[in-house]
């Protein structure tokens, strides 16, 4: 799918006043933040959608860089960050088009961002490492193939979800400081809700 394709059917989705994902952060990500990351640090956020994630973290003392190929999407985060006082540089773009600066961030996000085919999730994990800076933490979730049978939210393609095996080998490079298969409910808005079968990865360059 080509960035304008990508734009038009993600546009669809968040085409309405409510925030498809909820406006709290994913859960999973708070709790890693609180271990891992502090304030100060420079955050990107990928792929961040209405921007429940980049404004809690920016609401955390972090520097937050967030890019989504939705502009309708981004305008919504916009003004979330808008109403929380918080500033978000964020850019209208996808992963491909992204400026990915090298040795730049203390720390990168991303949080169901499993629109990504098995080549392009390599490439994000590639980019994600390079921009890091040494010592800096990748913090990624995403649903397992069980996902499918709960129909809770996500992506209805086997190949688009998370096995540990895969995310171990994507994650070759990095020191894995966690890496969890769980299920739980979620509550994320209407379309994350429900009993969720669920990868947590925190990875350090």
């Amino acid at each position: 799918m080509g960035f304008s394709d990508a734009t038009q059917f993600w546009n669809e989705r968040f085409d309405k006043e409510e925030f498809i994902f909820g406006k709290e952060p994913n859960e999973y990500l708070v709790e890693q933040t609180k271990q891992y990351l502090k304030p100060g640090n420079k955050v990107l956020c990928i792929a961040d959608g209405e921007g429940r994630n980049g404004v809690w973290l920016a609401k955390q003392g972090m520097q937050v860089t967030g890019f989504d190929a939705s502009d309708i999407a981004l305008a919504k985060a916009k003004q979330f960050a808008k109403d929380n006082q918080v500033e978000v540089e964020y850019t209208f773009s996808d992963t491909d088009s992204f400026a990915w600066h090298t040795n730049t961030y203390d720390a990168a996000v991303g949080i169901f961002i499993q629109f990504a085919d098995p080549t392009m999730r390599a490439r994000i994990f590639k980019q994600t490492y390079d921009a890091l800076k040494s010592g800096g933490i990748f913090i990624l979730q995403g649903y397992t193939p069980k996902q499918l049978e709960y129909k809770t939210g996500g992506p209805s393609l086997l190949e688009h979800l998370y096995t540990e095996q895969l995310i171990r080998d994507l994650a070759k490079d990095f020191q894995i400081l966690d890496l969890c298969c769980y299920e739980k409910e979620l509550a994320e808005g209407a379309r994350h809700t429900g009993m969720s079968a669920l990868l947590g990865l925190v990875a350090k360059k």
